[in-house]
């Protein structure tokens, strides 16, 4: 990425897709050029939520709400220190923000971290041909970046898009985790310690745990199975987390799955036990972003508004339970939008994971149960090692 930090709201600018479609806007945020996947999030608010969560990272979101900014950018909201996704596309940006607990406005937050970000484009005819034609590479160019005319030599920009890495065989969590481990007290009385592997977690993650009187125990992506079990933990938690399920090493969740911890996986975490019980997983055509997608708890019939941010599923038969090397497994959430696996249980051991976001995120609530079906499983499998 190069860019220019001046942010000229009114600077021309040139949205380019890897299979030549191009959109011209005005500039938004700073000028310069970027690349990444080109995915667009259906959230009509969140989006401080959505800049900030690690699982965008080299990803270029296209915000199919056409009127973004209006409550600013805060102190609050962000779900980790810096901004990660690779660029911002949005139809109409918010000219002046109001909210109460506003700071500064969207753009000037764009401007403060250097993320070229393009405005003025027709994001419905952007996200149908996304629809349509699948996630691909993107490039966003404003400023110095189309000095000398490159506005107009289009062709000469999609080549640079196509020289941009794709997301599938992308191994990314250790670019985004962090590098030591931290702790997040428990709320309380502390009941159970909770070892979380730092895959891209959300700040929100570990919260919605220590309000249930949980210590966290907050891994970095690289940790061995002995840094796990260093902290006796009562439960494992695989945190969501950007990049291609299949470059993962799975090391870790088998040794987990071997000893019979509680075990609790979302988003990436939830990719990763599919490989470790022997299932698949494969690119979606243009993936689950956003915070209204439905899904429903099969052993209830209950339907959940669930946040989502994924482009990756787990391959898992829906209409049996499967035989895996830690005993049988069945898909336990499913969307009902596309019928794509959105959560994995094993009926004989404590484990169960989950697609999406139950930390609410942005987004609903109606998935926070989810936290404390992770406690009552700590709370009733005591530690006593592998399990037949």
């Amino acid at each position: 990425m190069t860019l220019s930090t001046r942010g000229a709201a009114q600077a021309p600018a040139v949205l380019v897709l890897e299979d030549g479609r191009s959109f011209r806007g005005r500039a938004y945020g700073a000028e310069g050029e970027t690349f990444g996947e080109a995915v667009f999030s259906t959230g009509m608010t969140g989006y401080q939520e959505t800049l900030t969560d690690p699982s965008y990272h080299r990803q270029v979101v296209v915000m199919t709400a056409p009127h973004v900014g209006n409550t600013g950018v805060n102190d609050e909201d962000d779900e980790s220190g810096r901004i990660w996704v690779a660029g911002y596309v949005v139809r109409d940006p918010a000219r002046v923000p109001s909210n109460w607990r506003s700071r500064r406005s969207l753009d000037e937050e764009l401007v403060r971290q250097g993320i070229v970000g393009i405005s003025g484009v027709d994001t419905r005819a952007l996200t149908r041909h996304l629809r349509e034609r699948g996630a691909m590479r993107v490039g966003i160019f404003s400023g110095d970046a189309l000095a000398g005319g490159g506005l107009n030599d289009e062709a000469a920009l999609t080549a640079r898009v196509l020289e941009a890495p794709g997301m599938k065989g992308a191994n990314l969590s250790a670019e985004v985790a962090a590098t030591e481990t931290y702790v997040v007290p428990a709320v309380g009385t502390k009941r159970f310690t909770v070892a979380a592997i730092d895959l891209g977690i959300k700040g929100m993650t570990p919260r919605r745990m220590a309000e249930r009187g949980i210590e966290v125990h907050v891994l970095p992506a690289t940790a061995t199975l002995d840094d796990v079990y260093a902290v006796e933990p009562d439960g494992v938690f695989l945190s969501n987390g950007p990049g291609d399920p299949a470059t993962a090493d799975l090391t870790v969740v088998k040794g987990v799955l071997e000893r019979g911890t509680p075990l609790f996986g979302i988003c990436f975490g939830n990719q990763l036990l599919g490989r470790a019980l022997g299932f698949g997983t494969y690119k979606l055509k243009y993936g689950h972003r956003g915070i209204n997608q439905p899904v429903q708890d099969r052993s209830t019939g209950k339907v959940e508004v669930t946040a989502h941010n994924h482009g990756f599923a787990v391959d898992a038969p829906l209409d049996r339970i499967s035989d895996t090397p830690y005993g049988r497994a069945e898909v336990s959430h499913v969307c009902l939008n596309d019928n794509v696996v959105e959560g994995l249980r094993l009926l004989d051991r404590p484990v169960f994971s989950v697609q999406y976001h139950p930390e609410a995120a942005a987004g609903p609530h109606d998935a926070a149960y989810l936290f404390d079906r992770f406690t009552s499983l700590m709370n009733t499998v005591p530690m006593e090692g592998p399990r037949a």
